[in-house]
């Protein structure tokens, strides 16, 4: 719903990106494999990067999506093969080139979650990363040099630590803070950070304590990113 929104289908996906493999990360990723299937006139393989184990996490869903399939190739008369996908496992160095646009990856940290991965997207001269779920790590710091965007999921950690409840605590260890990911931002000269995945959401209004904890750390533009947000990144 989300790629029409931003008047795209799955069908018309160059390429699909996972940074790692955790539930929330992946969760619409058997409706992408499906609709990319049922959408196209002719077999068009959804093409996946991601860290070792996607490959596998591909196979389960097609697995899990076996009764559908049959559903709909009993009732599409015109629909005569079945859905499928093109898998690279990646870890680092240049992973896909299309035209004008290059995507990069390297290692993050999320660790107990391994391996993850940061992506770095450059088209011309405009460049925009996408970190994941990480904390400040080498390979983070040489994505984004000199980026024009950061995309940084970021967690509270002043109002994480008030809950006191191991569960939700436990978040910290493996997250960037906002002061984190700003200070990844500065030290990498990043012209603007934008903060997503925020963690606990934040209440509707409240969305400046946010900016204000990046902005004392980061001279950039800091933006709190909303769905089908826009932003120009020409340089």
């Amino acid at each position: 719903m989300r790629a029409a929104g931003a008047l795209s289908s799955a069908a018309a996906f160059k390429a699909l990106f996972l940074t790692h493999l955790h539930s929330d990360h992946i969760t619409d990723l058997n409706d992408i494999f499906t609709m990319r299937w049922v959408m196209s006139l002719v077999p068009n393989p959804l093409v996946v990067f991601g860290p070792v184990g996607t490959a596998a996490l591909l196979a389960a869903t097609e697995a899990m999506l076996e009764p559908d399939i049959g559903y709909r190739l009993a009732h599409h008369d015109d629909l005569s093969w079945r859905p499928s996908s093109i898998v690279t496992e990646v870890d680092r160095g240049v992973v896909f080139e299309h035209d004008s646009v290059r995507v990069t990856a390297a290692l993050s940290d999320h660790s107990p979650v391994a391996p993850t991965i940061a992506f770095r997207v450059d088209e011309g001269e405009s460049s925009v990363v996408v970190a994941g779920d990480t904390v400040p790590c080498k390979g983070l710091d040489e994505l984004s040099s000199e980026a024009d965007v950061l995309v940084h999921t970021v967690v509270r950690r002043d109002l994480i630590e008030q809950f006191g409840v191991p569960r939700l605590t436990d978040v910290l260890d493996y997250h960037s803070s906002v002061p984190d990911a700003a200070q990844t931002a500065a030290r990498n000269g990043v012209k603007t950070l934008v903060l997503t995945h925020l963690v606990p959401s934040p209440t509707p209004g409240t969305e400046q304590e946010w900016i204000d904890q990046a902005a004392a750390h980061f001279n950039g533009d800091v933006i709190v990113a909303s769905d089908l947000l826009i932003l120009d990144v020409t340089t």
